[in-house]
């Protein structure tokens, strides 16, 4: 159920701050080792003309929570620079450091103007922390998300649209792009509504047909229609007392239009064949992603259910939710299967620069077969998981060629914070492959699998119960080539 709680501030400086005209630049953090701290946040005083971002600074935290510093080694304590321009750009300038910078895809090594930061930025620091550069117009608060999960304000606006209807009797109308989570905020209406307690009944109403969509809504007595050997309740029925949410309204069939009108008009409608009316006592929500104003859609039916109107923002609108989703739905699928696999930072970097035309729910779906991938210990790429996409942020166009600003400490975190995959430790550290060789060959810590006795594989391989990433990990040693010498020994099939 959504909480009505007061109002609460980040610690950035500011003291009694609401709603604002003017935005304020933000910080969220996508992605860090410590995958508690995704989505807090650092927002910026509004007479701070420059942000510095380094390993002891900002302070970032949710709402009532201690702010905390980034405090990752890889993350240098010389500071990275954030300024606004006054006109919706923002200027980043690289610190003086070895500290791998990537804004968007692209190496940074000095300075760099986003002439319209738009929907956001995605920063990477160190090939390890992900950050979210974006204007905020308003400070987070303590509230019972549900599964509405986002710290973005267009997030915040809905859950405080979903607040102030709920406990109404207006019809509701969700607005959104398929995938946005509009049967979420029908379920939040609902659990905040008077009647909790009392069913919710889910309709697809493009599923109905034409011939049968009237009895279905509203019920029929028997004989009311070939094939009705017994009377049947509808969904009113079934609803009453409790939320009766028609999704896909823009698809409702021509005929059950004006019968909806109807209900929505004096809470009456007539179950087929009946000989006396029936009154609906179910609140009534309704969903689309059709722009039914211009539309055939039945405009006296559509100003009735506009009783109260919410929009659900696209996902490209609120980047800076992404990494929060992508550790929702991380846990999610932990809690079914009970694996814990992680992502790698490039692959996390891509999935946050990507348009998402299917929003939450394609990415829901992208990061469970990532995570499939991760435990068959392959790395997932962006491209083999959204093939008929692109992230709108691109792989780096700087590599570092002069290996020895990399340390020893660098090359061994870079693989443990991506699943002991070679490839995806190169991007993370901003090498090549065949440099990332050099590096491994070099390690004194990190083993080649062939050189691990073929004792010590069965006894990993037995301790971690033929998890194949765990084992990598124990072990120390690059998984693609563990998974080829635990075949050649016949360990595994």
């Amino acid at each position: 159920m959504l909480a009505h709680d007061t109002e609460q501030t980040l610690t950035s400086g500011l003291s009694a701050l609401a709603q604002r005209a003017t935005p304020l630049l933000a910080l969220t953090i996508l992605w860090h080792p410590d995958l508690s701290r995704v989505g807090e946040q650092y927002v910026a005083g509004p007479d701070s003309a420059e942000l510095a971002v380094n390993r002891f600074a900002p302070a970032f935290c949710r709402p009532a929570e201690a702010a905390r510093p980034l405090g990752e080694r890889c993350i240098a304590r010389e500071s990275l620079l954030l300024q606004s321009d006054g006109t919706g750009g923002v200027t980043v300038r690289a610190p003086a450091s070895r500290m791998l910078v990537v804004l968007d895809g692209v190496a940074v090594s000095a300075l760099v103007h986003i002439a319209q930061l738009g929907n956001g930025a995605v920063l990477e620091l160190g090939g390890t922390v992900l950050l979210c550069v974006h204007w905020t117009d308003g400070l987070p608060k303590v509230e019972q998300a549900g599964e509405l999960v986002g710290v973005s304000s267009a997030m915040r606006k809905a859950r405080d649209l979903i607040r102030q209807v709920a406990a109404t009797d207006l019809p509701v109308l969700l607005l959104g792009e398929t995938g946005t989570g509009k049967e979420l905020a029908a379920r939040a209406i609902h659990a905040g509504s008077s009647h909790p307690g009392g069913p919710l009944v889910a309709v697809n109403m493009a599923a109905l047909s034409d011939t049968l969509a009237a009895a279905d809504l509203f019920g029929a007595t028997k004989g009311a229609y070939t094939g009705a050997d017994q009377a049947r309740a509808g969904f009113f029925a079934e609803a009453a007392g409790g939320t009766l949410f028609l999704d896909e309204i823009g698809n409702a069939p021509a005929a059950v239009q004006p019968m909806l009108l109807r209900v929505l008009d004096g809470g009456e409608y007539r179950p087929l064949g009946a000989q006396h009316s029936a009154t609906s006592r179910a609140r009534l929500i309704a969903a689309t992603d059709q722009a039914l104003a211009t539309s055939d859609f039945n405009q006296p039916l559509l100003r009735r259910l506009e009783g109260f109107v919410i929009r659900l923002p696209p996902l490209r609108e609120r980047r800076e939710d992404i990494g929060l989703l992508i550790v929702h739905a991380m846990r999610a699928w932990q809690a079914d299967t009970g694996a814990g696999v992680t992502l790698p930072v490039p692959l996390v970097r891509a999935l946050c620069g990507h348009d998402w035309p299917g929003n939450v729910r394609q990415l829901g779906n992208v990061v469970r077969r990532a995570l499939l991938a991760v435990l068959a210990g392959e790395a997932p790429s962006f491209e083999a998981l959204v093939p008929n996409g692109a992230p709108l942020v691109q792989r780096p166009t700087m590599r570092r060629t002069d290996l020895s600003g990399v340390g020893q400490d660098a090359v061994l975190a870079a693989m443990e914070r991506n699943g002991w995959h070679i490839r995806a430790a190169a991007e993370a550290l901003g090498v090549s492959r065949p440099s990332m060789y050099k590096l491994l060959d070099a390690h004194p810590l990190i083993r080649p699998a062939d050189a691990i006795p073929l004792d010590e594989l069965r006894l990993a391989l037995a301790s971690e119960q033929g998890d194949i990433a765990r084992c990598a990990a124990v072990l120390r040693t690059p998984s693609e080539g563990l998974r080829r010498q635990l075949r050649s020994c016949g360990l595994i099939g």
